[in-house]
């Protein structure tokens, strides 16, 4: 156990879903997965354990943004024995490549954050994606019919922009695809304790055509999004 986790040793799967709500943690626990159990409980904060295909696979939710996320991450690798994680999340488009309903498989993550300045010094740590993991969210995408990108993202601790697309000139022209709130951190985690980790994200609403997903059309591309990063756990991709 720990402050903010209420699971014991043994209660996850060694492969472990990152959604960032809660809800969407337990809709995936109760909806697509077998013999779903509730882990922990602390802060509302839900994880689950239980299988898919037969293999046993656990969800944690982290909730918004990287000092959130990199607690729960934290304890799921150094307490918990967690090896592979797996980012499910949203991400707004920042190219016009990317439509609504794709995939965006982060290989890289850009962070406006200061967590990673305070902990490399001088240095600019790149954060990068496990190569067999986003090699096999690919292969199941692809396998699931869902149009994916591989690229750069960007992991900001800045949700409402003063200058709205205007902020992201310069990362968009270096080819920077999408925004989202978490990935940087996960990625930093992995590689400083050893785990594997992959960022899956669908684009919800794209900041430079202003197209977004209904309600409706959100659920069914969050649930395929949900069942490619379950084969990449339980190495079906």
């Amino acid at each position: 156990m720990t402050p903010h986790n209420s699971a014991t040793k043994g209660d996850y799967a060694e492969a472990v879903l990152l959604p960032g709500d809660p809800l969407r943690a337990k809709w995936i626990a109760e909806t697509i997965l077998d013999g779903a159990r509730c882990v922990n409980r602390v802060r509302n904060c839900l994880g689950y354990t239980g299988t898919w295909k037969g293999k046993p696979v656990s969800v944690q939710a982290t909730g918004m943004g990287q000092p959130s996320l990199a607690i729960y991450v934290h304890e799921l690798i150094n307490v918990y024995g967690a090896k592979q994680l797996i980012r499910v999340g949203t991400c707004g488009g920042l190219s016009e490549k990317v439509k609504v309903r794709d995939l965006v498989l982060a290989l890289t993550a850009s962070t406006d954050s200061s967590m990673n300045r305070n902990a490399f010094g001088g240095f600019d740590f790149a954060p990068a994606a496990d190569f067999a993991l986003l090699r096999a969210a690919a292969t199941a995408a692809e396998k699931a019919g869902v149009r994916w990108h591989a690229g750069g993202i960007l992991s900001s601790d800045v949700f409402y922009q003063p200058d709205g697309l205007d902020s992201y000139a310069v990362l968009r022209a270096h080819g920077i695809m999408a925004v989202e709130m978490e990935t940087s951190a996960l990625y930093t985690l992995a590689a400083r304790f050893g785990a594997q980790a992959v960022s899956i994200c669908t684009m919800t609403d794209c900041l430079v055509t202003g197209e977004e997903l209904n309600a409706d059309e959100r659920q069914s591309s969050l649930e395929d999004m949900a069942r490619i990063a379950l084969d990449v756990a339980v190495g079906e991709g």
